[in-house]
């Protein structure tokens, strides 16, 4: 089973953003999407959510044609999780993770029991119950994006979209971030994040595909598609390599 999507063409009404996508995300696993800005990740985004209708190829969730799927269904397999955000309303942590739960229930219904209860595990699972009567306007950016990905997870979804998880994130929050996608792909759900760290690809995914101009310039596992010459290409840019004590490769700008 799994979110898949071959000779993919996407975009805004006549505007065609990108085309002939091809990719597969199961479950436990981590795939990352790598590109510049402008490129057409977010919109890639949009239409794997079931957001942006497809223009053309196949895209299929667990077999089925993600179009045939209604709104809900698509809710309770597929969580969104957006950048960062400073948020509008003083809505409680614990309000904002229940706003979650409206995937499994009517928008109107009142909370049940359960619905507390999963809010509850979710905090608890990112270690920000302490967080839960906070308003969410006065927390830290790290703690915004721990608690959209717990509303994320109180959807009980197959898979999860996160859209550059780390923006913004000072650097010990974006290690507790990125440490907790890989916490979702060995409870097998399957992740797909955007970044703009191939860093972050190379140490917390299992594949990448990198995206340039709408298109796949490469795809494949992390270890080997992520080179120097693949992420010239990518991004315009000369790019360095440093191996650390430990063997770990990383990249620098070059």
């Amino acid at each position: 089973m799994s979110l898949s999507a071959s000779a993919l063409s996407y975009g805004y009404r006549e505007h065609e953003i990108g085309r002939d996508i091809a990719l597969d995300l199961a479950g436990g696993q981590v795939l990352a999407l790598l590109g510049p800005n402008g490129h057409g990740k977010t919109t890639l985004l949009k239409t794997l959510l079931g957001l942006l209708p497809a223009k053309g190829g196949t895209l299929t969730l667990d077999g089925r044609p993600l179009a045939t799927l209604s709104i809900g269904e698509r809710a309770r397999a597929l969580a969104y999780v957006p950048q960062v955000h400073a948020g509008t309303f003083a809505f409680s942590v614990s309000e904002v993770v229940l706003m979650g739960r409206t995937a499994r229930s009517s928008l109107f219904a009142a909370p049940s029991t359960h619905d507390r209860e999963v809010v509850s595990a979710m905090l608890q699972r990112l270690g920000i119950q302490h967080l839960a009567e906070r308003p969410y306007t006065e927390i830290s950016g790290g703690e915004r994006q721990l608690v959209m990905i717990a509303r994320a997870l109180a959807q009980e979804p197959r898979y999860v979209i996160l859209d550059e998880p780390t923006a913004s994130l000072d650097f010990g929050n974006q290690g507790k971030v990125m440490s907790q996608i890989r916490h979702l792909a060995a409870e097998g759900l399957g992740v797909l994040f955007t970044t703009h760290d191939p860093n972050q690809a190379l140490r917390y995914a299992d594949r990448a595909l990198l995206l340039r101009d709408g298109r796949a310039l490469a795809s494949g596992g992390a270890a080997e598609l992520l080179t120097p010459e693949r992420l010239t290409a990518l991004y315009g840019s000369a790019v360095e390599t440093v191996r650390g004590h430990d063997g770990r490769l990383a990249f620098l700008p070059g």
